[in-house]
């Protein structure tokens, strides 16, 4: 059993809902981005989507966009990201961590070697966002047969021809994206969500965790209620990036774990 399916496995015997958060690794500078990595799981953090910085970030709205650009102007690389996990898992063996970024720096590392490193790592799980279930064979398989997870994003226009696609070859989670476009700019609705995640349910077993636009302790109870979790990303991203302390960033996830657990 991963990480990834203990964690869930954990909280449907608590009753509790997970509550995933994402940082961009190396922002604001190294020290400081591991920090917040340290204190996420006292903050109430179930799974923690470690940010891959990335030049080209298609899918992200302007806070991302900045943290990588942050990141990468400090010096952040794939193998100083790796060396997060190896960092954090010095105190921490139990709390997943999955990598969330764009293909070209593992591509340019090379897939075997990225494998064979974030395994060492302590890497549970990938979320390769350009990479469509058609280039199956270029990571997604070889990373299931080093006991990574493959996590793949369904959207609002994920329909149902495609989403058995989708679906095909996905671990640990589903990542359901609850507005179209980028992250960090509408804001999810309940009520949109809902038939969305239970038509997605009815087609597999995995948990559904909901991510895009919930940026407040009760947007974050109001998603968890109808999925089995919530992503924040930006919300937390942004107050790293207007200089709040770990302390004060930290305190603000609490709030939002409160909240996802709450529902």
């Amino acid at each position: 059993m991963s990480r990834i399916d203990a964690k869930f496995a954990a909280l449907k015997d608590d009753g509790r809902k997970a509550f995933v958060a994402y940082i961009m690794a190396g922002d604001t500078d190294f020290e400081t981005g591991l920090e917040v990595m340290k204190g996420l799981p006292d903050a109430g953090v179930d799974i923690i989507e470690l940010g891959l910085p990335f030049t080209d970030p298609m899918a992200d709205g302007a806070t991302i966009q900045l943290a990588g650009q942050r990141a990468l102007e400090g010096g952040q690389t794939l193998a100083k990201t790796l060396d997060y996990a190896r960092r954090f898992r010095e105190n921490d063996d139990t709390t997943p961590i999955v990598l969330m970024g764009y293909y070209n720096p593992i591509y340019s590392r090379g897939v075997d070697r990225f494998l064979a490193e974030a395994t060492e790592a302590g890497i549970d799980g990938l979320i390769i966002v350009d990479l469509p279930p058609e280039e199956d064979d270029e990571l997604c398989i070889p990373a299931q047969k080093a006991g990574i997870n493959f996590i793949r994003l369904a959207t609002p226009t994920t329909d149902d021809k495609r989403l058995p696609k989708v679906l095909q070859n996905t671990s640990g989670f589903v990542y359901y994206v609850s507005v179209t476009g980028i992250t960090g700019t509408a804001e999810a609705q309940s009520s949109d969500v809902a038939p969305e995640v239970a038509r997605i349910k009815a087609k597999t077993d995995l948990p559904v965790i909901v991510g895009f636009g919930i940026k407040t302790p009760q947007a974050a109870r109001s998603i968890a209620a109808i999925a089995d979790g919530t992503v924040v990303g930006s919300a937390i991203v942004d107050r790293i990036g207007k200089g709040d302390s770990p302390k004060d960033v930290l305190s603000f996830v609490r709030t939002l774990a409160d909240g996802a657990h709450s529902a």
